[in-house]
């Protein structure tokens, strides 16, 4: 079992001197429990209360009554080192794993977050990162730690054992530390299957939770507040099933332990009675058994811990092992600014077994506006999306200026692409480093002057607060209106200057003064750009100078508007359907 973790033990190698001391310290405290205290007991009680005790001087008496507070402040120290430093290194090692789980995600391809929510992939990287963390390190700890007090325990009863009776005691003494083992085993397959389980529920919880929150305004606006606790409820009361479930077996261990210890003991007490055993020696024998069981527990503990790893294990590995499909080329082509003339050959792809676009092929010259138009989930977003290589064309290729964008570096395709979405995304940080993020190197008279083109800086500097540049927007943005976030959005697109430039309809979810006001921002951001058009409404279309129809998944035709009304059905029912819409 212990093998899965393996190639997770990396982690700990980066802080194995933390880690080395801390076990060091483990090892001494588990000694002292283990061997120091029934020692004590056997030798040290015996002079207190023996027939010369009397005899005893003061510095003797000194010498033998310090032992006590010794061992105990040996033990205690040491088990506050381990402790400690066993938590500075989980700390470490849970800072690193979800550092390499963010990383992670940040290269995966758009794909893999269809198919996962964020809630689920928000609850993997705290929930199963930190049951990750504590797996690792309760293994480091206690698989030396453990061992050395019940070798020491274990010695101990030996010793006692034999130097009193002979082998005879110390197999009474020993006989019922095997079958501890049994429940150990027993309870640590039950655990296997139902450790999984419980992370997954967590998973739902966290992902009901984030998508509650994202949707506030809506469950309002149509009263789900009932409805929405309800199904909260549901899967809050899936996750302290799978918990108890989980619980039910793993604090059945440790009584089970004590049972049949305290069996042990009572035969141990048993022979002592038959041989008439001294009570110091019998009190001796006791507490070095005492000390031997309790090593055991923490073993069932860590096998416990270990199975509740495995399954949060599983969950990370999922992401961790997720092939990375879009990358760097091993030997890409150097480009600097593009052209911008853009070119499908024969393109098809699928979001798995759904066909997205059939055969493509369409070349959009250098400085052409061009529109998508067509029906919902015709292909339009597919087609735009797969310029930036967001999507893997799954046959055919994608050319700019000639070059199979797979050839680029992914950093120096994107350089050359400015995107403006229908619902851009703000940080929660200032409006100034929101507008950096168009280009990190612009300069603050750059960054104004991006502002000013996209009518944004007069909003801007009449914002409550006085704030200006300086004003934090709220996460996603929420302190600000739709029309002063686009045109934010379109900001950072003048900022960055790239000559390909795709609008996914930027301008549908606005009042008209705030489409007035982003349209003509727009109509300065385009000159000079090769432009993509995703077009919902048709009145977003009249500057294009080139027009695509998209019909399930297929390019119906082309042309300019005037051509395409007279020459193509689907286009012409689309633009009169919209025409005639109020």
């Amino acid at each position: 079992m212990l093998r899965r973790f393996r190639p997770y033990f990396h982690y700990l190698r980066e802080h194995r001197s933390v880690l080395a001391v801390a076990i060091l310290c483990g090892v001494i405290a588990g000694l002292a429990t283990g061997a120091g205290l029934p020692l004590m007991v056997k030798f040290v009680f015996p002079v207190i209360f023996g027939e010369d005790a009397a005899a005893l001087t003061t510095w003797e008496l000194a010498g033998i009554v310090i032992w006590l507070p010794l061992i105990f402040t040996i033990r205690g120290v040491a088990g506050y080192l381990n402790a400690y430093l066993i938590q500075l290194a989980g700390t470490r090692v849970l800072e690193s794993i979800r550092r390499d789980y963010f990383r992670k995600l940040q290269i995966l391809p758009l794909s893999f977050f269809g198919r996962h929510s964020s809630g689920d992939l928000i609850s993997r990287g705290l929930a199963d990162t930190n049951q990750l963390q504590v797996a690792l390190t309760t293994v480091a700890n206690e698989i030396i730690k453990s061992p050395a007090t019940l070798i020491g325990s274990v010695g101990g009863i030996i010793y006692l054992a034999y130097d009193i009776e002979g082998l005879t005691l110390v197999l009474v003494c020993l006989a019922a530390v095997p079958l501890t083992v049994l429940p150990v085993r027993h309870i640590g397959k039950k655990l296997a299957r139902r450790s999984g389980g419980i992370q997954k529920e967590l998973g739902a919880v966290t992902s009901r939770f984030n998508e509650n929150l994202a949707a506030a305004r809506e469950i309002r606006a149509f009263s789900l507040e009932e409805r929405e606790t309800e199904r909260f409820s549901l899967v809050t009361r899936a996750l302290i099933t799978a918990q108890m479930k989980f619980v039910k077996y793993e604090k059945a261990l440790a009584p089970l332990i004590e049972i049949i210890s305290a069996v042990g003991i009572a035969g141990t007490l048993l022979y002592a009675y038959r041989i008439r055993l001294e009570q110091a020696d019998f009190v001796a024998l006791v507490t070095a058994l005492y000390a031997a069981y309790d090593p055991v527990k923490r073993l069932g503990a860590l096998n416990n811990e270990t199975k509740r790893g495995l399954g949060a294990l599983e969950r990370l590995e999922a992401v961790f092992n997720e092939p990375v499909s879009i990358q760097d080329p091993a030997q890409p082509v150097a480009v600097g600014r593009l052209r911008g003339e853009i070119a499908f050959e024969n393109v098809t792809f699928a979001y798995g077994d759904t066909p997205a676009l059939r055969a493509i092929s369409a070349t959009i010259s250098a400085g052409t506006v061009c529109a998508l138009v067509g029906p919902s989930g015709a292909g339009k977003s597919t087609f735009a999306n797969l310029v930036p290589r967001f999507y893997e064309v799954g046959a055919g290729r994608v050319t700019i200026d000639g070059l199979d964008v797979r050839q680029m570096k992914l950093a120096d395709l994107r350089r050359n692409i400015a995107l403006v979405s229908q619902e851009p995304v703000l940080f929660n940080d200032t409006i100034y480093q929101n507008l950096l993020l168009g280009r990190s190197d612009a300069t603050r008279e750059e960054v104004l002057a991006a502002a000013r083109d996209a009518h944004a800086d007069e909003f801007i500097q009449k914002l409550e607060g006085g704030l200006g540049y300086d004003t934090v927007v709220g996460e996603r943005g929420n302190r600000l209106s739709g029309g002063q976030k686009q045109r934010i959005a379109i900001a950072r697109a003048f900022l960055r200057n790239a000559p390909i430039l795709i609008l996914d309809e930027a301008t549908s979810a606005l009042d008209s003064d705030s489409e007035a006001a982003v349209q003509d921002a727009l109509r300065k951001l385009v000159v000079g750009k090769t432009v993509l058009i995703i077009a919902h409404r048709f009145s977003t279309i009249r500057d294009a100078s080139q027009i695509l129809v998209f019909d399930k998944g297929s390019l119906a035709a082309q042309g300019d508007h005037a051509s395409l009304y007279a020459g193509n059905a689907l286009y012409k029912s689309l633009y009169d359907r919209q025409a005639a819409a109020p």
